[in-house]
C-alpha cells in the first residue's frame, strides 16, 4: 500500500530517505528550508551540497514550505538545534499527522531529545524515531541497512512496514528514550574516536574507546529508564560502531581534525554539514550530571572542545584513573 509522505529537512539523510519511499511507491515531498535548495533540487534532480551522485526520482515534488494537509506521515530530517524553530513555524499540526524523527541529539538548555521537541511544538499525538547505523551514502546507492523503529508498538511497526525494502530492513521498539540517547550520545563518543585517528594511536586504542563509550551510554540510559538490551542492539553498539569506524561519519572525520592540531570551532565554521556531536556534548554532560552518571569520556570530549584542553592531556587523564573492576 502506499502513503503519502513529507519530509523536512533536504540535507543528506532527507534526501536519502525521500529517494527510499520515493523508490517504494510512495508519493513523497521532500522541503528544504533554503528556497535556493529547494530551486536547484527541482532543476537538477541532484542534492549536490548534501549527496551528490544521487539522482532523486522524478516522482519526488520538491517544496520550499512544507505541506502537511493530506500528509500521512511526516519526516523530520532537520538537525536538532533547530527542530524547534522551524517545526513551531509549521502552524496547525493534522491531528492524526505521526511525526517521525531522523534527528539525533539533545538540545542545549531544555536537554529534551527531538521527539520531545516535536511532540511539543507540534502536539503531535504520534511521535517516533527512526535510528541504527545509517550513512546516507550507502543507503541512496541501495546498500544493505538495517534500522530501528521506536515509539508507539503499533505506529514503530507500521513505520518499519512503510520503509522496509529488500536492501533496507527496518526492526521496531518501545524504547523511545533508549534509542534517541543512544543515537544522540554515540556522536560524542565518534568525536573522541577521530581523534585517536587524528593522533595515530591505533587500534587497540579505538577498540577500548568503544566499550568504554558503550558502557557510559550504557549507564545513563538504564538511569533514565531505558532498557538495556537496547544498546547492545542497532541503535546501540552497531551505530556506535558505524559513526566511529566509517570514512562517512562527519563526527568522526571532525574529531581526526582535531587529533591533527586544528581547532575545534575553526573546523565548524570550515563545514557546511552538521556536526552533530558538537552541540550534543555539553547537553549530554549535563544529562549525566541531572542523573548522577558518572562519564569521563564525555567530560574529556568537553573539555576539548569547549576549553581549549589537549587531546594528548584529555587521554593521559582517562588513562590514569583509578583503577576498577570492569
Amino acid at each position: 500500500m502506499n502513503h503519502t509522505v513529507t519530509i523536512i529537512g533536504a540535507g543528506s539523510w532527507g534526501t536519502a530517505i525521500a529517494a527510499l519511499l520515493a523508490g517504494k511507491g510512495h508519493k513523497v515531498t521532500l522541503c528544504a528550508r533554503r528556497p535556493e535548495l529547494a530551486a536547484e533540487l527541482a532543476r537538477t534532480r541532484e542534492n549536490k551540497a548534501f549527496l551528490p551522485g544521487v539522482t532523486l526520482p522524478a516522482s519526488i515534488e520538491i517544496a520550499h514550505v512544507a505541506r502537511l494537509e493530506g500528509a500521512e506521515w511526516c519526516f523530520c530530517a532537520v538537525p536538532t538545534r533547530y527542530i524547534r524553530a522551524q517545526f513551531s513555524a509549521l502552524g496547525k499540526w493534522p491531528a492524526e499527522l505521526p511525526v517521525v524523527s531522523l534527528s539525533k541529539g539533545i538540545e542545549q538548555g531544555t536537554l529534551k531529545f527531538p521527539t520531545e521537541i516535536l511532540r511539543e511544538v507540534t502536539g503531535a499525538a504520534h511521535y517516533l524515531t527512526l535510528s541504527g547505523p545509517s550513512h546516507a551514502e550507502e543507503v541512496a546507492r541501495g546498500l544493505p541497512t538495517v534500522l530501528v523503529s521506536a515509539g508507539v508498538e503499533t505506529r514503530a511497526a507500521a513505520l518499519a512496514e512503510l520503509m522496509s525494502t529488500p536492501a533496507f530492513r527496518v526492526y521496531h521498539s518501545t524504547d523511545l528514550r533508549g534509542v534517541e540517547l543512544a543515537g544522540a550520545a554515540k556522536n560524542v563518543v565518534a568525536i573522541a574516536a577521530g581523534i585517536i585517528d587524528g593522533l595515530g594511536l591505533g587500534d587497540n586504542a579505538k577498540a577500548a574507546l568503544l566499550a568504554r563509550g558503550l558502557a557510559e551510554i550504557t549507564r545513563l540510559g538504564v538511569a533514565m529508564g531505558a532498557e538495556v538490551r537496547t544498546f547492545s542492539g542497532l541503535s546501540g553498539v552497531g551505530d556506535l560502531y558505524a559513526t566511529c569506524a566509517s570514512r562517512h561519519g562527519r563526527n568522526r572525520a571532525f574529531g581526526e581534525r582535531i587529533g591533527r592540531g586544528e581547532k575545534p570551532q575553526a573546523i565548524i565554521d570550515s563545514m557546511e554539514m552538521e556536526v552533530e556531536g558538537f552541540n550534543t556534548a555539553a547537553a549530554l554532560q549535563a544529562l549525566a550530571a541531572r542523573y548522577d552518571v558518572e562519564m569521563p569520556i564525555c567530560d574529556e570530549v568537553c573539555r576539548v572542545l569547549y576549553e581549549g584542553a589537549s587531546p594528548i592531556d584529555a587521554l593521559k587523564r582517562l588513562m590514569t584513573r583509578n583503577l576498577k573492576a570492569e
